[in-house]
């Protein structure tokens, strides 16, 4: 098979996988190749503003494993391709020359057994890096079952690892990818994330010792294939984050790629982008705003309200933590006001050392006014016009607009008019 064709082949196998971000590391070039600046790989911004990519391919799409989910299983009837370490290295390198890529994004199926296709990715980065001296940002894939020593021996030679743990419950793993389980999914997180702690403990003493992943580890969960709620979904993010010390974790709404009886049907199925979207708003409120899964759902309302956005739905189900008057609160309060983010918040409080805000200079230092004026006060006195409104009002204010003008409620959706509001 020519070059050509197995590139397109495995690249467009790897469309699926969403776990490919900024790095937010910094390689040295050393006189090598390529160069890794903090947050910047695959169509993300760097310090420096440039918007950079890489090269995001499987090593192989021929797979032992039968996932019902994915596109890639052995039953399923597609072409198959595999690149041997060098033809993906002379590809990743000529790529780079051409300005084309930064970096590299690796991935694979299963090929013959874990050790074996794990060896074959360690080919290719040694090539990369010792062969040829490439210092650009590569992420890659740790295969869960591999033997520990392969997996370092790969944290040695990438800048960050991830491990997607697929779907959100062992129920729906054993259902749909029946050779996975929970514990060899988890098991090499639990090696990366000691493996990360032990290198930064030994740089701290040694200046020039080995960095094993040092844009630290990330995952990936399917959204919509299988019944979890959002809530279920969010406390295991959080679990992950706590426990693993995860960088991110990505939600990929669920492709319908498959006629199994055991996923939704394709015919009429729209894939739940929106729903996504919630959840992403939500994890970001779990990592910077303080929030924990537990405030933003409950068994009552397992579901985020697709109109609204969770830090809304939260202020618009907490009425009595308003209004929150912005020369007095500290930073936690801050941060809990719809329409106001870290940023804004820091800017807040080292402007109002020099006088009180008003609303107008609100504006000014990034506040949302749309939003925050609503749930705001500057020295007690509200923004014009905005009186104390009913949820209900100021949902309506708030809501955002849907596509075609509306959206099927989910089962046990946040509804704000309840009575428990």
């Amino acid at each position: 098979m020519e070059l050509l064709d197995k590139l397109t082949i495995l690249a467009d196998a790897a469309k699926y996988d969403a776990a490919c971000t900024s790095s937010g590391v910094g390689r040295g070039g050393g006189g090598g190749m390529g160069s890794a600046l903090p947050a910047g790989c695959c169509h993300s911004f760097s310090a420096d503003g440039r918007c950079i990519s890489l090269l995001k391919v499987l090593m192989t799409n021929r797979c032992r494993y039968d996932c019902a989910y994915c596109v890639n299983r052995r039953s399923n009837d597609v072409p198959r391709a595999t690149f041997t370490p060098r033809e993906l290295c002379d590809l990743t390198l000529g790529f780079y020359r051409r300005n084309y890529i930064e970096g590299l994004f690796l991935s694979s199926a299963v090929l013959r057994d874990p050790d074996y296709t794990t060896e074959r990715m360690i080919a290719v980065l040694s090539l990369l890096r010792e062969g040829y001296g490439f210092q650009g940002y590569i992420h890659a894939k740790a295969i869960p079952g591999a033997d520990p020593l392969l997996t370092r021996r790969l944290g040695l030679l990438c800048d960050r690892l991830s491990v997607n743990i697929e779907l959100p419950s062992q129920r729906s793993l054993a259902l749909l990818a029946p050779d996975k389980t929970k514990e060899a999914i988890l098991a090499p997180m639990e090696q990366i994330r000691d493996g990360i702690a032990v290198s930064r403990q030994e740089l701290s003493r040694y200046r020039h010792a080995p960095r094993f992943a040092p844009a630290g580890q990330s995952t990936q969960m399917i959204v919509g294939a299988t019944p979890e709620t959002d809530l279920q979904i969010l406390r295991l993010s959080q679990g992950l984050y706590r426990r693993y010390r995860l960088k991110r974790v990505f939600y990929s709404a669920y492709m319908p790629v498959s006629d199994s009886k055991l996923l939704p049907a394709r015919q009429g199925f729209r894939p739940p982008l929106l729903r996504e979207h919630r959840l992403y708003q939500a994890d970001w409120l779990l990592r910077f705003y303080h929030f924990d899964a537990g405030e933003l759902l409950d068994e009552a309302h397992p579901h985020f309200d697709p109109r609204l956005d969770p830090k809304c739905c939260w202020a618009l189900r907490h009425p009595e933590f308003f209004p929150v008057d912005v020369n007095r609160a500290d930073y936690e309060a801050l941060l809990r006001v719809p329409g106001m983010g870290v940023t804004s918040a820091r800017r807040v409080l080292a402007a109002r050392r020099a006088g009180p805000l008003t609303f107008e200079g609100l504006k000014t230092l990034g506040v949302v006014l749309k939003r925050a004026r609503y749930f705001l006060t500057c020295s007690g006195r509200a923004a014009p016009g905005a009186a104390r409104l009913r949820p209900e009002d100021l949902f309506f204010r708030l809501a955002d607009p849907l596509p075609g003008g509306g959206a099927k409620a989910l089962p046990g959706q946040l509804s704000l008019f309840s009575p428990a509001t």
